[in-house]
């Protein structure tokens, strides 16, 4: 079945739909990941948002759900060159086009993905529709377009209650970390059982008295979609946070979160930075990472107070900020994904870095 692919600014592709027969508006977005297409899909920070594979072949080894970073799909469509009808791997359980199909997401597959990530890069992110409409009336869905907005998809991602997650053998000295759930994804929970902590993970609209109150011995802020200054309430909550002595590690959202609660400011980058291919600098070091990275807004290094924050990462292609250690605090920050998941794992080493601040803090108590 034919569909089509249309863009704010009147720009049409033509393909074949993928997926759900279904017609949706969202925010087009481009990654450039060449595998780790199943954690794409199952990402929550993808909420309100279609994603364009840079990548030409996509499909090939199938879904596996185990590989899942969520329980369910999140984005809104999915949009690719040439999409393997045959996946060939042992871990394979179904195909790209029958988990689309099965978890309600309509996608397009057929265009000039190149063509389409070329026009975001130079006009900046858009929105659009994937229709099989093949009946419709240009100005009308532009219209339909400028009013799209993804709005408070945070609300959407995160779980509805607190539960815990036990690692496999439990270390009375072990430690507890509570994880605020703005969209998280499952790795990061993964990574701290795997260094034998006890989590807890909270909605993102918890209180911080309630999480203060379970005395955990750290707190990650996770990653998650959306605009960070929509997040007004989290953001007064996470200001409650970071006036106690708790140690802190923030990704993503969760580092941007952080700095506008302590007076920073974000904006909106052109068409953000996706992929698994980034190339971060350790500021402290000198050393550069290569990282996983999913957002569309950033920190503006130039609106931080000196006396609160200083820039720990750089982003090395375009210099945006991508970390923050805060003075006098036991609280660092990161732009980019230390949990990967799919991609690098060079700044895994951060969470031992979080464990390590959690014990060295107690020991000094």
């Amino acid at each position: 079945m034919r569909a089509f692919l249309i863009l704010e600014d009147g720009t049409v592709f033509e393909g074949t739909a993928i997926g759900a027969d279904k017609e949706i508006i969202s925010e087009i977005v481009f990654n450039t990941s060449m595998a780790g297409y199943p954690e794409v899909l199952t990402d929550p920070s993808y909420a309100g948002q279609a994603v364009c594979m840079t990548y030409p072949l996509i499909g090939n080894y199938g879904v596996c759900r185990e590989d899942m970073e969520s329980e369910k799909i999140w984005l809104d469509g999915f949009i690719v060159h040439e999409l393997s009808g045959i996946p060939s791997n042992f871990r394979s359980e179904l195909s790209i086009q029958e988990f689309l199909a099965e978890q309600g997401i309509p996608g397009i597959a057929g265009i000039d993905t190149r063509a389409l990530t070329k026009r975001l890069r130079d006009k900046g992110t858009m929105n659009g529709m994937i229709t099989a409409d093949e009946g419709f009336d240009i100005e009308g869905v532009k219209e339909k377009l400028k009013k799209y907005r993804t709005g408070d998809v945070v609300s959407r991602v995160s779980c509805r209650e607190p539960y815990s997650v036990e690692p496999a053998d439990i270390d009375k000295n072990g430690l507890k970390i509570a994880v605020l759930d703005f969209g998280e994804k499952k790795n990061i929970t993964r990574s701290l059982v795997k260094r034998g902590c006890s989590v807890i993970v909270y909605p993102a609209w918890s209180k911080a008295e309630a999480v203060i109150a379970s005395k955990p011995d750290g707190i990650m802020l996770s990653n998650g979609p959306g605009d960070p200054k929509e997040c007004k309430e989290i953001i007064s909550e996470i200001k409650k946070l970071y006036d106690t002595d708790i140690p802190i590690f923030a990704i993503c959202l969760g580092h941007q979160l952080m700095a506008l609660a302590t007076g920073a400011d974000t904006y909106k980058l052109k068409y953000g930075h996706r992929g698994g291919n980034h190339p971060v600098k350790d500021l402290i070091n000198g050393k550069v990472y290569i990282t996983s990275q999913n957002h569309g807004y950033a920190v503006d290094a130039d609106s931080l107070d000196a006396r609160i924050a200083a820039p720990a990462f750089v982003n090395v292609n375009d210099g945006t900020n991508e970390g923050l250690n805060y003075s006098g605090k036991n609280i660092f920050t990161v732009q980019f994904h230390p949990e990967a998941c799919p991609g690098p794992e060079d700044s895994g080493y951060l969470f031992d870095r979080f464990i390590e601040n959690i014990r060295g803090g107690k020991s000094n108590a």
